[in-house]
């Protein structure tokens, strides 16, 4: 089977948890002993992925360029390289194509909260999306609340399919420092909810005034509010802006945090909360789900607008409590099980659709 991989999304250092969720997925596919055959098509940013990269002359930063790309010329690529069956890994897919298609919804936050959209490309969110649903044979959903939004909004079914997680974050556990800052990474999206964080951790330096707060992740929509909301609010000297970061120094910060905190109000997954758990911090995240399917009791969780339970947190990540069971509870999730239950998704829908009776 010619498996080809759609990443023709993929913008290094500027997609954040999807790329993460894509390299580690090809790395523990390519892992596994199989048959197949992968080739993966990437654009100019990105460059070749994989042991069968094909870089195809296309540029992903240019949004509209690469969407009537993927649409109109991809499906010729599929074809030239015999493609039998193609997994789309960033939301959308080609719809001019016979080829059977497999795609992961990371989640549905276009249905759920539109008004995080900027008023120009919600209409494309709302429209590829729903398209790659009916077009796609199979689907696959991060967590059980995207599977739960994919069958309200599109009436589809879907595969459940867990991110799993680096083994370097595993190896921190046993050579954590305490480099007397709390740790959040995510993106500068409006539903990271960057802002609360920030008016709570001051309230909390007036208790713990030696306290720094480190924030990484990609500039999204809201980054310099969040960076004026630093100034006006006086954080310069206990908050630092590092934006991305590569993944040895972001493993270096997981390491000397005394703590992680995460308040999104909507998520998909939640891959950061899983690499707390698994590099042994102590943890805080929202109460939401999936977050509290994943993380099953073993983190300070509160409701993300509420000021009072989200200070309760911070202050217990502040003296190094933890909540037990969460290095235990990292280890059951691992991308080599991702890896295989995709690759037997994907061979599902290829089997369907040369059977369309199975």
């Amino acid at each position: 089977m010619r498996i080809g991989i759609n990443a023709l999304y993929l913008i290094p250092g500027g997609v954040g948890g999807t790329e993460i969720y894509l390299r580690r997925l090809l790395e523990a596919m390519e892992r596994l002993e199989t048959e197949h055959e992968i080739i993966v098509f990437s654009n100019r940013e990105t460059g070749a992925l994989g042991r069968h990269g094909v870089v195809l002359p296309v540029r992903a930063s240019f949004r509209p360029g690469r969407i009537l790309y993927e649409q109109f010329a991809l499906p010729a690529a599929l074809r030239r390289h015999r493609i039998d069956v193609l997994f789309n890994a960033g939301f959308t897919a080609p719809l001019f194509t016979a080829i059977p298609q497999v795609t992961i919804f990371q989640d549905l936050q276009h249905k759920r909260h539109p008004e995080y959209f900027r008023w120009f490309d919600l209409p494309f969110w709302q429209f590829l999306l729903w398209a790659a649903a009916k077009k796609s044979r199979r689907l696959i959903a991060a967590s059980e609340a995207t599977r739960d939004d994919l069958r309200r909004f599109y009436g589809a079914d879907s595969v459940v399919i867990h991110h799993g997680v680096e083994s370097e974050f595993f190896a921190l556990a046993d050579h954590r420092e305490d480099g007397g800052y709390l740790l959040c990474a995510s993106t500068t999206h409006p539903h990271k909810n960057h802002d609360r964080l920030l008016r709570v951790f001051q309230m909390l330096l007036r208790e713990r005034p030696e306290l720094r707060l480190v924030l990484t992740g990609v500039r999204g929509f809201v980054s310099e509010r969040v960076e004026s909301l630093v100034r006006d609010l006086h954080l310069e000297q206990s908050v630092e802006l590092k934006g991305w970061v590569p993944r040895e120094e972001l493993h270096e910060l997981f390491r000397r945090a005394r703590g992680f905190v995460y308040p999104t109000r909507f998520e998909g997954f939640g891959l950061p909360v899983l690499e707390a758990m698994a590099a042994g911090l102590p943890l805080a995240c929202s109460r939401i789900e999936p977050l509290t399917t994943i993380v099953a009791g073993a983190a300070w969780q509160f409701d993300p607008d509420s000021d009072e339970e989200m200070l309760a947190a911070l202050r217990r990540l502040a003296d190094g409590q933890s909540a037990a069971g969460g290095y235990e509870r990292a280890a059951h999730f691992t991308w080599e099980h991702a890896a295989r239950e995709t690759l037997r998704v994907i061979a599902e829908a290829l089997s369907t659709a040369n059977n369309p009776r199975a």
